[in-house]
């Protein structure tokens, strides 16, 4: 919990915020939570209409024990660009739930959800850890919903799979090009699995063969179809805290951990690193991730408040690991990193320190005289100061550029609990800065005839 100065700061700090959530948004919604949730990922659209579409979320209940933890679906309403009006946007109330946002399925989970990933070609199927070696999976439309009180039993997975010796808890990957899983766990292994042979089960059950509500409700994990492991992969020589699949590749991915090493491996030469990158960073690495639009580049965020850009093709110098670029913009440990699925040079980092930082390598040594954040470190060009407390997860959304949904760990000097936000930064953040002067041009000239006149 933070010292009273501290939180005196923070809230200071966010009221600033607050005052330019008309200007710095195209839109904002904000959702507090009871319980906090350790993950939030967008799922599938649903439906489109003319002001705004329709889409799946996942977070979690990281309960105290009073209630069970749980895996929630929910169902989001996702306002297009250039819609809200300013006066909206800036009336929320951090205390109550977002009418955006409704919940639409609970399913009882086995364990508190550390993290959701889901699959990237049906994102119905979703995988969790909890504190325990397995890796959860769901099909989250076939599962039964569940009303959460003390005693219930818990939902059965629809897969468990098997292969890490201790507790994998964070690190988990899910495959863009196939059906694989890979996770990383306290046994210092990265563990990789096909769920091939049983996901068109999963993904076209029929309805007549799958047991009945009550049935399924009285089942354990324990009966869960189990699948083994396709490869288990040493090298690290410390907990595992991310991994990621190459975006073009399911046979090449790499990890990242608490003895500061970035691995890469390739599952068709070796179950031994391709190459080891020796301090990435000069302590515990926790997040990684791999650019979908040029593969040549990977991402990692660290305990020493930085994220780092990598090139495959010139990764070390000396042995040790040679960046090509460093982003020294966070104050505390960076907990999450994630490319912009719509444009290759952005991506978000977050951090404990509450903010969500936005990115671009292009900007990098190209700062102008009058820029707009002449003091910000190279390349920032946005920072989501909307979170009180540690941002623990964020994800863009691949069906609508720009919006990002994230998620804090609330301590007890802001009341506990979690906030979910919805968000999208205003276009003219963004996009070209000669494109956004013509436009304000036109609107200044617009407003000049449509004044009083004199």
């Amino acid at each position: 919990m933070r010292g009273r100065q501290g939180s005196a700061a923070v809230d200071e700090r966010y009221t600033q915020w607050k005052s330019l959530v008309p200007v710095l948004y195209d839109w904002f919604a904000n959702h507090n939570l009871v319980w906090p949730s350790l993950s939030c990922r967008w799922g599938p659209q649903l439906e489109q209409a003319t002001y705004k579409n329709r889409q799946r979320l996942y977070l979690s209940e990281q309960t105290d024990g009073s209630v069970p933890n749980t895996l929630v679906v929910a169902n989001c309403e996702v306002v297009k660009p250039r819609v809200a009006a300013a006066e909206h946007i800036a009336e929320f109330n951090e205390e109550a739930r977002s009418p955006f946002i409704k919940k639409f399925k609970t399913i009882i989970h086995p364990g508190e959800v550390n993290r959701i990933r889901e699959l990237p070609q049906n994102s119905k199927i979703v995988a969790t850890h909890t504190d325990s070696p397995d890796v959860l999976i769901w099909d989250v439309e076939a599962q039964p919903n569940r009303h959460a009180v003390l005693g219930a039993t818990e939902s059965r997975p629809d897969l468990v799979l098997t292969g890490h010796r201790e507790n994998a808890e964070f690190a988990l990957s899910m495959c863009p090009t196939e059906p694989f899983v890979l996770s990383g766990g306290k046994d210092k292994l990265v563990v990789l699995w096909s769920i091939q042979d049983h996901i068109s089960t999963l993904a076209s059950s029929d309805a007549a063969d799958a047991p009945k509500e009550e049935e399924k409700e009285k089942e354990k994990v324990s009966d869960s179809p189990k699948i083994a492991a396709r490869g288990v992969f040493e090298g690290h020589e410390d907990t595992v805290e991310d991994v990621q699949f190459c975006p073009s590749s399911a046979q090449e991915f790499c990890s990242v951990g608490d003895d500061s090493c970035l691995i890469f491996w390739d599952a068709r030469v070796s179950t031994s690193p391709v190459v080891k990158v020796e301090k990435a960073h000069n302590a515990d690495l926790h997040c990684v991730d791999w650019n979908p639009h040029d593969v040549n580049y990977v991402l990692t965020g660290s305990a020493d408040n930085s994220v780092r850009m990598f090139d495959r093709r010139n990764l070390t110098n000396s042995g040790v690991g040679a960046p090509v670029n460093k982003f020294e913009g966070h104050k505390s440990a960076v907990l999450c990193v994630q490319w912009a699925p719509h444009k290759a040079s952005v991506f978000g980092s977050a951090a404990e320190d509450g903010f969500l930082n936005i990115w671009d390598y292009e900007k990098v040594g190209k700062k102008k005289e009058g820029s707009r954040m002449p003091n910000s470190p190279p390349g920032l060009f946005f920072q989501h100061a909307g979170h009180r407390d540690k941002v623990v997860d964020f994800h863009w959304n691949a069906s609508d550029p720009w919006t990002i949904v994230s998620v804090s760990d609330d301590g007890e000097s802001t009341g506990g609990g979690g906030t979910l936000q919805l968000w999208r930064m205003s276009d003219l953040i963004y996009r070209p800065e000669e494109e956004v002067i013509a436009e304000l041009e036109k609107f200044k000239t617009h407003l000049a005839t449509c004044g009083p006149k004199p």
